[in-house]
């Protein structure tokens, strides 16, 4: 439950068009509501500025369900992130609007679509096409944040001409998502670029030595671009948030 939803039910009881009653009984689960498996934490909404989002790996269909339906009676947008073609099959069932991208093992359900809130836009950049899952994460996520997002795929530094073709958009960019692995040096070449700040993730993607992203991760811990921040490896939904968080108007 957000500040608006709060603010039109209390203005509802002022102009008598619901009882107190009524309204107390949509405020009892304002913190959290107990599910059994799960505390759904309705109160996320007015203090983080957007709802719990489920992740879905290790929660079964129906837990998964019922979380979703519990958020779906007082939120207009719902995020499930890791979630594999089948659980997202069940839920595209039973709610017709969810869109379900499953390159980036996200579902996105809004009612209605929340409006454009962002101050300007947020680029996402991937290394390598291998790097998209991760990328596209990040970008769901901050189009469900209400952004204008925009991506460049495919600009890894083994072929550097390729990323300032791009010049204008990195430079116009509010914040810049940067997705790589291997050895994840495209973060510190963007953030020397731009005026922005640029969010690092590193992937799981790599040969052996890349040890599933720790070497990207310690590549981009250790970038000399200061204006580079880094998330966990394989964090896409993490970039997204926090680059929605630091574009809010």
């Amino acid at each position: 439950m957000n500040e608006r939803t709060i603010t039109d039910l209390l203005e509802g009881v002022a102009r008598g068009e619901i009882s107190p009653a009524a309204a107390l009984a949509r405020l009892r689960h304002l913190a959290c509501e107990d599910l059994g498996y799960a505390h759904v934490d309705h109160h996320r909404s007015l203090r983080q500025g957007f709802p719990e989002v489920i992740f879905g790996e290790g929660k079964s269909a129906e837990q998964i369900a019922g979380i979703f339906e519990s958020l779906a009676a007082r939120e207009p947008v719902i995020l499930v992130t890791r979630l594999d073609p089948e659980k997202a099959r069940l839920l595209t069932e039973r709610y017709p609007r969810a869109v379900y991208h499953a390159e980036a093992r996200m579902l996105v359900w809004e009612n209605p679509p929340l409006p454009v809130r962002g101050r300007g836009t947020i680029l996402v950049v991937a290394a390598g096409t291998s790097d998209l899952p991760v990328a596209l994460e990040a970008y769901h996520t901050a189009r469900a944040m209400g952004n204008r997002v925009d991506q460049v795929i495919d600009v890894g530094v083994a072929g550097i001409h390729r990323l300032f073709r791009h010049r204008e958009a990195l430079e116009n960019a509010q914040v810049l998502i940067v997705v790589a692995g291997m050895e994840g040096a495209l973060p510190s070449v963007v953030g020397g670029l731009v005026a922005r700040p640029v969010i690092a993730v590193p992937t799981s993607v790599g040969y052996g030595a890349n040890f599933g992203g720790l070497t990207a991760l310690f590549a981009m811990l250790n970038s000399c671009s200061a204006n580079v921040a880094v998330v966990n490896i394989n964090n896409g939904f993490g970039a997204g948030f926090v680059a929605a968080m630091i574009n809010r108007p």
